[in-house]
C-alpha cells in the first residue's frame, strides 16, 4: 500500500478481504502538513459476511452497513414498544448524506371511523442536524459513514467544517444518531452525539425546539390528540477536541380527553430500558450453530416476534404490524404463527398476550357453531367479519393447544380449553361428505384460490387433534373423549390422503384444493402437521418449481411470494428429514433477510405491503429453529418429542436457556461417528443423554 501524501487532500478508501471477512479503513489525508486523519470504520475488527452483503454481523451481534460507492439506497424497518410502533424509511442519498422518515403510530388513540386501520399515524421528516450552528455556521457536506441495527438504528456520519482552504476536506465534526421506541411510554426516542474531530475547541448550538400538533376533533374517538416534538438538553456547547455533547429528541402523542398528559421524556433512560429488553431477546432461547448468519437472523428475528405488543383497554394484545394492523389480533398470526413459539422465550409479556388472545376469541363461543371473526379489532371492542370462516377454528385450537402445552401450566391450560374444545367439535361439524373441513378461504383471506376445503385448513385441525390427545390425558379427560380425538385424526389423516393427494405438476405431491392444478406454497402444511407420506416429493416440488432468491413463489406462474409459506415449507423441509436441502435454503434466506438490502427481519409479502416487518412472520422464522432444526413437538406439560436434525457439515449445534415445559434448560446436539448424541441440561447438570441415529424422534421428561 503506497500512497503520496504530498498529493491534493483527497479521501483514500482500503478494503481487504480475506476468507470471506471484510475491512475497511478510510483514511483522509491533508496535503503537505503531513496531518492525516484516520476515520476508521472499523479497525482491528473484522466482521463476517461475503463481499456481495450490504450489511455484515459484527462481534457485539449487530449489523452493520459500511457505506461505500453502492448508493443510493434506501430501506424501511418497523419497530414497537407497547405503546407505539415507527417505521423508519431511511437511506444514504447519492452525495452521501442520510435521509430519515419516521411514521409514528400510536394504536391506543383511535381515529374514526374505529376499524381495523384506526389508528393514529403521522409521518414526520426533521432533520434536527440541519438546525444547529457549529463556530457560526450549519453543517455541511454529510458524509454516512455507517449505519448500525441491534433492535435500534444507529447511523454515524461525518461532517467537514474548514477552517481554511487547505484544510476543507478533513471531517471536523462526527454525529451519531441513534433511533428507537419507548418500551413502555408513547414516545419515540432519537439520542444525538456530536463529537469534535478536530484539534481546535467549536462552539456548537443546539436549539430550542417544540412543535405541537392538535388533530382535528372530529377525526378522533377521543377528540382531538396532541403531539409534540421536542428537543431535549439544547443550548450553547464549547466541545474540545475529541469530545462529543449529546442532546436528544422526542415525538410523543396523548389525550386530554382520556387524561393523559405530556410526559417528560427521559431518552438515556429509554434507551436503557431497550437495550435490556434486547439483552432479554438475545441471551434467552440462544442458538449456536457453524453458521452465524442463521444464527443472527435468529437472535433478530426474537426481536420482532416479541415487541410488536401493544398494551390496549382489552389488554396485551400481539399485532402484526406494518403501518396497519394494531390493537387488533387474527386466529392465524397471533395463534397459529405465535403462540406456538412465545413459550420458549420465556418474555412474560408475550405470554401473557398470547393468553389474552384466546381470552377474546372465547366470548365468540356459541352453541350453534357460528363461526368467530375473521378478526378482533379496536382495543378488543369490536369485530372484522370481512373474510369469513378462514378456517380460523384451526387456527385457534392448532396453536393454542401447542401454545398450552409447551408452556407446561396446568391452569393455563384448563382456562383455554373450553375454546380449544369449541374450536376442535367446530371444525368437526365442517366436515364435508369425503371428510375434511370446508372453509371460506384460508388464512390469505381469498387473495388466492382455495376451494370449499383446502389443505391448510384440515392439516391445522390434524395436528390440532393429536395435541388434544396430548393434552386431554394432563387435564383429565375421560379415555372415551381422548379416543374420539385419536379416531378423528386418524380418520382425517386418511381423508387428507384420499381429497389432496394427488399428481401435480409430475409431482407425487398435493392439490391444495380439488381441482388445483397448479402448485401452490402452502402444500407444505401436512409435513409440518405430522403426515409425511407424501413429503419427500413435496419439498422437490416446494424447492425445484417455486424457490427464487425471494423464497417460494405463491403458486406456479405468479410474481408474488409471501414469507409465511416458505418459512413453513422450510420447517416442513427439515421435519421430513430433508436436512441438507433445508439448511442450504436456510442459509440462503437468513442472508437475504439479514445481510442484503431490505433487512433485518422476515417479511410480509410482495407485491402486497412492499416487504412489510409483520410481527408474526419472525416468530414461524425461529419456529423452522425450534419444531424444524431440533425437532421439539409438545407432547406433556413437561414433556416433548425430539428429533435432532445435524446438517452433515456441523459438528455440533445447541440452543441454549429454553423455557418451556415447566423449566429453563439447554439442549445440545454433537456429532458422534453416524449417530447424534443429545444432551440436555439444567443449571449445567446433564439430565438427559443418549446417541441416536439422525432423524429419530426421542421422547424428553424434563420434570
Amino acid at each position: 500500500m503506497q500512497v503520496n501524501i504530498n498529493s491534493p487532500a483527497k479521501l483514500v478508501v482500503f478494503s481487504n478481504q480475506t476468507k470471506g471477512q471484510t475491512m475497511h479503513i478510510k483514511i483522509y489525508f491533508t496535503g503537505k502538513k503531513f496531518l492525516f486523519f484516520f476515520i476508521v470504520v472499523c479497525i482491528g475488527e473484522f466482521y463476517s459476511g461475503n463481499a456481495e452483503n450490504r450489511w455484515n454481523i459484527q462481534p457485539d451481534g449487530s449489523t452493520k452497513w459500511i457505506v461505500n460507492d453502492c448508493i443510493p439506497h434506501y430501506d424501511h424497518i418497523e419497530m414497537s414498544g407497547e405503546y407505539l410502533s415507527a417505521i423508519l424509511r431511511y437511506g444514504v442519498k447519492p452525495d452521501y448524506s442520510f435521509r430519515l422518515e419516521r411514521t409514528v403510530v400510536w394504536p391506543m388513540l383511535r381515529t374514526l371511523p374505529n376499524d381495523t386501520h384506526a389508528s393514529l399515524t403521522k409521518r414526520f421528516a426533521f432533520d434536527f442536524i440541519s438546525s444547529l450552528v457549529v463556530n457560526g455556521q450549519s453543517l455541511k457536506n454529510e458524509k454516512v459513514e455507517s449505519l448500525s441495527l441491534n433492535g435500534c438504528l444507529t447511523v454515524v456520519s461525518n461532517y467537514f467544517l474548514s477552517y481554511t482552504q487547505q484544510e476543507s476536506s478533513r471531517p471536523s465534526i462526527q454525529v451519531t444518531r441513534t433511533f428507537f421506541p419507548s418500551i413502555n411510554t408513547p414516545v419515540w426516542c432519537e439520542q444525538y452525539h456530536v463529537r469534535n474531530l478536530a484539534d481546535k475547541p467549536v462552539e456548537i448550538m443546539v436549539p430550542d425546539f417544540r412543535n405541537v400538533y392538535h388533530t382535528a376533533p372530529e377525526k378522533g374517538q377521543n377528540g382531538s390528540y396532541t403531539i409534540t416534538v421536542i428537543l431535549h438538553n439544547t443550548g450553547t456547547y464549547t466541545i474540545q477536541p475529541g469530545k462529543q455533547i449529546s442532546f436528544d429528541a422526542s415525538i410523543q402523542a396523548f389525550s386530554k380527553e382520556k387524561k393523559e398528559t405530556e410526559l417528560v421524556a427521559d431518552v438515556s433512560r429509554e434507551l436503557r430500558q431497550r437495550q435490556d429488553f434486547i439483552d432479554e431477546m438475545w441471551n434467552n432461547l440462544v442458538l449456536e450453530t457453524p453458521d452465524e448468519t442463521i444464527n443472527r437472523a435468529f437472535a433478530f428475528a426474537k426481536i420482532r416476534a416479541s415487541e410488536s405488543i401493544y398494551r390496549t383497554a382489552g389488554g396485551l394484545m400481539h399485532g402484526p404490524g406494518g403501518e396497519a394492523y394494531y390493537a387488533a389480533i387474527w386466529a392465524n398470526d397471533e395463534s397459529e404463527y405465535v403462540a406456538p413459539f412465545s413459550p420458549f422465550l420465556g418474555y412474560m409479556t408475550a405470554n401473557k398476550a398470547t393468553l389474552n388472545t384466546f381470552r377474546l376469541y372465547m366470548p365468540y363461543m356459541n352453541n350453534k357453531y357460528i363461526p368467530v371473526p375473521s378478526s378482533i379489532i379496536a382495543e378488543g371492542t369490536d369485530t372484522w367479519q370481512g373474510a369469513g370462516d378462514c378456517g380460523d377454528a384451526a387456527m385457534l385450537a392448532y396453536g393454542g393447544l401447542r401454545y398450552a402445552l409447551a408452556r407446561g401450566s396446568i391452569e393455563e391450560a384448563n382456562y383455554i380449553w373450553p375454546l380449544m374444545k369449541w374450536s376442535l367439535e367446530y371444525c368437526n361439524r365442517r366436515l364435508n361428505n369425503e371428510g375434511v373441513v370446508e372453509s371460506d378461504s384460508d388464512e390469505l383471506e381469498g387473495r388466492f384460490p382455495s376451494g370449499n376445503a383446502n389443505l391448510l385448513v384440515s392439516s391445522l385441525y390434524y395436528d390440532a387433534l393429536i395435541s388434544a390427545d396430548y393434552i386431554g390425558k394432563e387435564i383429565g379427560l375421560s379415555s372415551k373423549q381422548r379416543s374420539a380425538y385419536q379416531k378423528q385424526a386418524k380418520a382425517l389423516k386418511k381423508s387428507i390422503e384420499n381429497y389432496f393427494g394427488a399428481e401435480v405438476e409430475g409431482y407425487h405431491t398435493y392439490a391444495y384444493y380439488k381441482g388445483n392444478t397448479s402448485l401452490r406454497s402452502w402444500i407444505c402444511a401436512p409435513l409440518f402437521a405430522g403426515i409425511y407420506d407424501r413429503g419427500k416429493e413435496t419439498i422437490e416440488a416446494l424447492f425445484s418449481n417455486l424457490w427464487t432468491k425471494e423464497g417460494l413463489l405463491s403458486e406456479t406462474g405468479s410474481k408474488s411470494f409471501w414469507d409465511r409459506s416458505t418459512l413453513s415449507a422450510l420447517r416442513a423441509g427439515f421435519e421430513v428429514g430433508e436436512t441438507e436441502k433445508m439448511v442450504k435454503y436456510l442459509a440462503e434466506l437468513s442472508n437475504r433477510r439479514l445481510l442484503e438490502d431490505h433487512v433485518p427481519y422476515p417479511i410480509e409479502a410482495w407485491p402486497e405491503g412492499n416487504q412489510r416487518h409483520l410481527s408474526g412472520e419472525s416468530a414461524l422464522y425461529c419456529r423452522i429453529i425450534t419444531e424444524g432444526l431440533f425437532g421439539i413437538r409438545p407432547s406433556g406439560l413437561n414433556s416433548f418429542i425430539l428429533t435432532p436434525r445435524l446438517p452433515e457439515k456441523w459438528e455440533k449445534m445447541s440452543l441454549k436457556n429454553i423455557h418451556g415445559f415447566g423449566g429453563l434448560f439447554d439442549i445440545e446436539v454433537c456429532r458422534k461417528n453416524k449417530k447424534v448424541e443429545v444432551q440436555l441440561k439444567t443449571s449445567g447438570k446433564i439430565i438427559f443423554k443418549k446417541k441416536v441415529h439422525e432423524n429419530t424422534p426421542v421422547k424428553i421428561k424434563i420434570h
